[in-house]
C-alpha cells in the first residue's frame, strides 16, 4: 500500500525527520543500555573487590575456628558506606556470622551448598523495600578445601534511582530534540520552500482566473527559480499563442465577412447587370421617340416643355443604369500613371460647374509640396470615386465643402490622402456601418441610388487603398481615402 503525502512538508517529516528521530532514539537507548551495563559491572567489581579483600582473613579465622576474628572482619567491612550487609556461612550452609540485616538471599541450606559448589556469583534482590546486590565468594583453607561461603551485599537503590534519572533525562532530551527538529523542518520548509511555493500557486490561480500579465515569482532555491522560469516561459508562449489565435480568429472572421460581402455583391452585380441590360434598350427607344416628337412641336410650347422634362428624367434613369453597369462590371483595372493634383483639380472644377446649390462653397486645399505627384491607377475609376465623394458632400452640406489632399508617409511607403468634409448634420450612429453597402442611402426616396459610396469603395479597394468615415469628426461628416503612391510619370 502506497503512503500518500499531501505536501512536501509532511513528506519531509515522514521520510526524513521520522527516520532520523528513530535512529536518534535507537542510539539513545543503546547508549543508556551501555551506560547501565558499565555501571553494573563497576558496581559488581566494587562489591567483588571488598569481598576478596576480606576473603583471606575470614578463611584463616574459620580454619582456626576463631569466630571472634570472623566477626571482627565482618564488622570492619560493614563500616564501609557502600556495604549493606556481610554474611559468612559454613560448608553446610548454616549462617556463622553476620554484620547488618539478615540476608534474604540464603534462607535455605541447599542454596548455600549450590553456590559453594559453583563458585563466586552475583545476584540482585529486594530487602526492606530496597534493591540490593549480593556477591557470593567461596571460602577455602590452606589445602584448597571449601570450608564456607562469604556474602557481601550492597544497597543499589541510589544506583537504580540514578539510572532512572538518566533515563528520564534521556527521554526529555530526545523529546526536546524531536521538537527542535520538527520546528526546524516546519520553519525551514516555510522559509526555504513553502512561501515560494505559495507565491507560485497564488500566481497560477490568478492566471487561471484570467488576470492578464500574471507571472510566477522566480524566488527561493535554484530548483524553484528554474521551475518558475520554465512556468513563465510557458505562460509567455501561451499568451503568444492566444494572441496569435485571436488574430487568426479575427482574420478568419474578416475573411468570412469579405466572402459573404463578395457573394452578396456578386449576386447584386448579376441582378444589376440584368436589370441595366433590360432597361437600356427600352430607355434608348423612349429617348429617340421623344426626340423625334419634339421636332414637330413649337420650341417654347407646353408639350415641348413636358417632353424636355421627360428627357431629363430619362437622363437620370440612364445615369442610374450606367451606375448599375459600373457596379456590376468586373473588368480589370486599366492602370496608367496619373497626376493626383491634376485629377483632383479636374474633378473639383467639374463639380463646381454642375453644382445645383450655388449657396454651397467648394474649397480645395492642396499640399505645398506636390512631389511625388504620380500614382499608378485607373484614371476613370479614380475620377468616379472622388466625384462620388464630393457629390455626396454637396448634397449633405449646409454652406461649405472642403477637399484636402496631401501626402502621408507610412512604414510600408508613401500614400496620398484625400479628405472630403461637409458641414451638414452628419451620419447617424446606426447607419455608419452600412454606408458602403450597395443600394443603401441616407437621401430621400428618388434622390439617390445608394451606389455612389459602394462604387467609390470598390474602386479604392481595387487599387489597394482604403476609404472610411472619420469617427472622431464632430462637425458634419469627413470621408478619408488613402491610396498607395505608384511609380511612373503620366504620358
Amino acid at each position: 500500500m502506497t503512503l500518500r503525502i499531501n505536501n512536501l512538508r509532511n513528506a519531509v517529516l515522514v521520510f526524513v525527520l521520522a527516520p532520523l528521530l528513530g535512529v536518534l532514539l535507537g542510539l539513545g537507548l543503546l547508549g543508556l543500555w551501555e551506560v547501565e551495563r558499565e555501571m553494573e559491572r563497576r558496581l559488581q567489581d566494587d562489591v567483588e573487590l571488598i569481598a576478596r579483600s576480606i576473603q583471606l582473613p575470614i578463611s584463616q579465622a574459620m580454619a582456626r575456628r576463631d569466630e571472634g576474628s570472623v566477626q571482627q572482619a565482618l564488622d570492619s567491612t560493614f563500616q564501609l558506606e557502600q556495604v549493606f550487609g556481610v554474611y559468612v556461612y559454613d560448608s553446610g550452609g548454616s549462617l556463622l556470622a553476620t554484620s547488618g540485616p539478615r540476608s534474604p538471599s540464603l534462607d535455605r541450606r541447599r542454596d548455600a551448598r549450590q553456590i559453594t559448589a559453583t563458585g563466586s556469583q552475583g545476584a540482585f534482590d529486594q530487602r526492606r523495600g530496597r534493591e540490593v546486590f549480593s556477591f557470593f565468594l567461596p571460602l577455602s583453607d590452606a589445602g584448597g578445601r571449601i570450608i564456607g561461603l562469604l556474602q557481601v551485599t550492597r544497597d543499589v537503590s541510589p544506583f537504580t534511582a540514578y539510572l532512572a534519572r538518566i533515563r528520564g533525562q534521556g527521554a526529555a532530551a530526545i523529546a526536546a530534540l524531536a521538537l527542535i527538529f520538527f520546528l526546524v523542518v516546519v520553519i525551514g520548509h516555510h522559509r526555504a520552500v513553502g512561501r515560494h511555493v505559495t507565491g507560485m500557486t497564488t500566481a497560477m490561480k490568478r492566471m487561471g482566473e484570467g488576470v492578464p500579465g500574471q507571472r510566477v515569482p522566480a524566488e527561493g532555491p535554484q530548483e524553484l527559480r528554474l521551475l518558475a522560469d520554465s512556468m513563465n516561459q510557458m505562460i509567455v508562449r501561451r499568451e503568444q499563442f492566444e494572441q496569435a489565435l485571436e488574430v487568426q480568429r479575427a482574420q478568419q472572421a474578416e475573411l468570412r465577412e469579405r466572402l459573404r460581402q463578395s457573394e452578396k455583391l456578386a449576386a447584386i452585380g448579376q441582378l444589376a447587370a440584368g436589370v441595366a441590360h433590360e432597361l437600356g434598350t427600352p430607355l434608348g427607344v423612349i429617348g429617340g421617340r421623344v426626340q423625334r416628337a419634339r421636332r414637330g412641336l413649337e420650341s417654347n410650347g407646353r408639350a415641348d416643355s413636358e417632353l424636355q422634362g421627360v428627357l431629363g428624367e430619362l437622363g437620370r434613369v440612364d445615369h442610374i443604369v450606367r451606375q448599375l453597369l459600373d457596379f456590376a462590371r468586373q473588368s480589370p483595372l486599366n492602370r496608367s500613371p496619373v497626376r493626383v493634383s491634376v485629377l483632383v483639380g479636374e474633378v473639383v472644377d467639374r463639380v463646381r460647374m454642375g453644382v445645383s446649390r450655388p449657396a454651397v462653397t467648394v474649397e480645395l486645399v492642396a499640399p505645398e509640396t506636390v512631389s511625388p505627384d504620380c500614382v499608378h491607377g485607373d484614371r476613370a475609376r479614380l475620377e468616379q470615386a472622388i466625384g462620388n465623394l464630393v457629390e455626396n458632400a454637396l448634397h449633405a452640406a449646409r454652406a461649405r465643402v472642403s477637399i484636402v489632399w496631401t501626402w502621408v508617409q507610412e512604414t510600408s511607403g508613401s500614400e496620398w490622402e484625400l479628405a472630403v468634409t461637409d458641414d451638414g448634420e452628419g451620419v447617424a450612429e446606426a447607419q455608419k456601418h452600412r454606408l458602403f453597402e450597395p443600394f443603401f442611402t441616407t437621401k430621400p426616396v428618388g434622390l439617390g441610388t445608394g451606389l455612389g459610396l459602394a462604387l467609390a469603395h470598390a474602386a479604392v479597394a481595387d487599387h489597394g487603398g482604403r476609404i472610411w468615415l472619420d469617427p472622431h469628426w464632430k462637425q458634419g461628416s469627413r470621408f478619408v481615402m488613402r491610396m498607395p503612391v505608384g511609380a511612373g510619370e503620366p504620358a
